[in-house]
């Protein structure tokens, strides 16, 4: 497989994964399992002094979500941006790819971690083909 289309595969898995990732975090409060839902009253209750002004747990659970959706949207494109820039041969593509591969490793392995796998295999496949459009992209320098 050449470069571009392995970065553009990249590009649209981590697009899919910050969509669902996106919708799976938003309807957190409204899970009916009254364990989860205990939990839920809890990190959204009371309002405590946090750097300065006054947050719940909930509302820094939300904020996390949304900055991992927006982090998931750069990544897709800067992906699909450098695979269109591959022609011109320039080291910053592969300096790019290089990192970006390594970044999606470790969110991949925090996704196993502290999530489930099948977040983490969309995530660890994207490295990969990273990784592989990296070294086929160097080879033909």
């Amino acid at each position: 497989m050449n470069p571009k289309l392995l970065l553009r595969i990249a590009s649209i898995l981590i697009l899919i994964h910050c969509i669902l990732h996106t919708f799976g975090f938003s309807g957190w409060k409204e899970d009916p399992d009254p364990a989860r839902h205990a939990v839920v009253q809890l990190m959204t209750g009371p309002k405590l002094l946090f750097m300065g002004t006054y947050r719940n747990m909930g509302n820094y659970y939300d904020g996390f979500g949304y900055a991992s959706s927006i982090a998931l949207l750069l990544i897709a494109v800067i992906l699909w941006l450098v695979s269109g820039e591959l022609a011109s041969k320039t080291m910053l593509a592969a300096k790019i790819m290089l990192v970006i591969s390594f970044m999606l490793l470790l969110w991949g392995v925090d996704e196993l971690i502290f999530f489930f796998p099948f977040a983490a295999a969309i995530t660890l496949t994207s490295s990969l083909c990273c990784l592989w459009a990296f070294f086929r992209f160097v080879k033909r320098l």
